[in-house]
């Protein structure tokens, strides 16, 4: 057996676990954070946070142009004549 499961206990209290904190994480989920996890060549490509915001703003910037120039043009419905 390694050393790590010798350690392990079947079971463990709640004062095992030292004092717990409530609310530690608060202001950083508030604020918006987000973690993804990038596969390892993406994280060779973008290496800091700055890199993979500026590059997805300019992917989303750039299918914004190319919708309009694809999109169907909105057509009026035209009017009947009075019979």
């Amino acid at each position: 057996m390694s050393k790590a499961k010798d350690d392990m206990r079947a079971e463990y209290r709640r004062e095992d676990l030292g004092p717990g904190v409530r609310g530690k994480f608060y202001k950083e989920v508030m604020a918006g954070t987000n973690l993804v996890l990038l596969r390892p060549e993406i994280r060779k490509a973008f290496p800091t946070s700055e890199a993979v915001n500026d590059a997805l703003a300019k992917m989303l910037a750039f299918a914004k142009e190319t919708q309009q120039l694809t999109a169907k043009p909105k057509r009026t419905a035209k009017k009947r004549a009075a019979a």
